[in-house]
């Protein structure tokens, strides 16, 4: 076995679809719910990141006369000063052979050498709780994947819980997210979720920052091939957007929608905003995403309002999602030289 760095910006379409042919696999055998990946924006979706973030690839083959074969992949996503996101994929016919922890420990040197002090990973499937977990690896988070499926949605009963809206408020939906016009509004909005609620107390300069990190995330999603959808309810007597809710889409898995942030400024709850701006959403999804299957969300368990929500629109548990964590350190000393 060898392992290998890549660039997906520069690497030829045969490792993106060597990488893309191991995803299906793993998904195949651990998730065979999840929809398959498709070539299309791949490229992008692997190699376009935020200003200021990095990622890093590497694969594991096995070599033989009649060429090499993908085992696994590992990749690190350096963001901010301390922390690495790490995803291992590992083909099934390959497990429990040493390729894993090969991979974990190129990732963790390498996340070392970049200054980096915790690695973490999401863990979707519970036969891989005990691989990080013999790492040294701690839960830090549950979440509980829900799923709607579009099929089963009463589109009538969604367009009235849309129209429930208390006087002095209006929905309005943004294909594409918040226009370049909207965004400062749009980043008060959230801002003000770590406020009073009033919008008064917000630095200028808090704001201004927050609107620019936006654009940069909005330019990011459309870079990688990620359409996004946004729903904003919108006080009109001061003009201020009162909540929100945004979709993506993804080009390389267009038949699942991932729901992004779903929030209402403190003081405009209680007015039905957050199911509302919801069921608008599910709306114009069914129009402008026609293929679309079904949406993703993830809820913790403290989320009980928004639990109440999802239930009402018909979203169904379906797996828990694990978030996990590990100071580096510690990992390169359990693994050894």
């Amino acid at each position: 076995m060898q392992v290998r760095e890549w660039d997906p910006e520069t690497a030829p379409a045969c490792d993106l679809d060597a990488w893309r042919i191991l995803i299906n696999e793993v998904f195949a055998c651990d998730l065979p719910e999840e929809p398959e990946w498709r070539s299309d924006h791949l490229r992008a979706y692997l190699a376009v990141n935020l200003p200021g973030e990095h990622r890093l690839m590497w694969f594991a083959e096995s070599g033989s006369e009649s060429g090499s074969k993908v085992l696994g992949s590992v990749s690190i996503l350096l963001i901010g000063t301390d922390t690495a996101v790490l995803s291992l994929f590992i083909r099934p016919d390959a497990r429990r052979s040493g390729v894993g922890r090969a991979l974990l420990a190129v990732a963790a040197r390498h996340a070392y050498a970049e200054r980096r002090h915790t690695l973490m990973i999401e863990v979707m499937v519970d036969n891989a709780v005990k691989f990080y977990e013999a790492h040294g690896f701690r839960r830090t988070m549950t979440e509980v994947r829900h799923l709607l499926n579009l099929a089963d949605v009463d589109w009538l009963r969604t367009e009235q819980l849309a129209g429930r809206l208390a006087n002095g408020y209006r929905i309005e939906y943004l294909p594409g997210g918040p226009s370049d016009q909207m965004l400062e509004v749009y980043a008060r909005a959230k801002q003000d979720l770590r406020g009073s609620g009033t919008g008064q107390d917000i630095d200028h300069d808090v704001v201004a920052v927050e609107t620019d990190r936006l654009r940069a995330s909005l330019a990011t999603l459309r870079g990688r091939g990620l359409r996004p959808h946004v729903v904003v309810a919108v006080h009109e007597p001061t003009g201020q957007i009162a909540g929100l809710t945004e979709v993506v889409v993804p080009t390389h898995r267009p038949e699942r929608a991932d729901q992004y942030d779903t929030l209402v400024v403190p003081t405009h709850r209680g007015y039905g905003l957050g199911l509302a701006v919801k069921a608008r959403l599910l709306l114009a999804l069914h129009e402008a995403e026609p293929q679309l299957q079904d949406v993703q969300t993830w809820q913790s368990v403290e989320m009980e309002q928004m639990a109440r929500v999802n239930a009402v629109l018909g979203f169904t548990p379906d797996r828990e999602w694990y978030e996990y964590e590990v100071e580096i350190p510690d990992l390169l000393t359990r693994i050894g030289p």
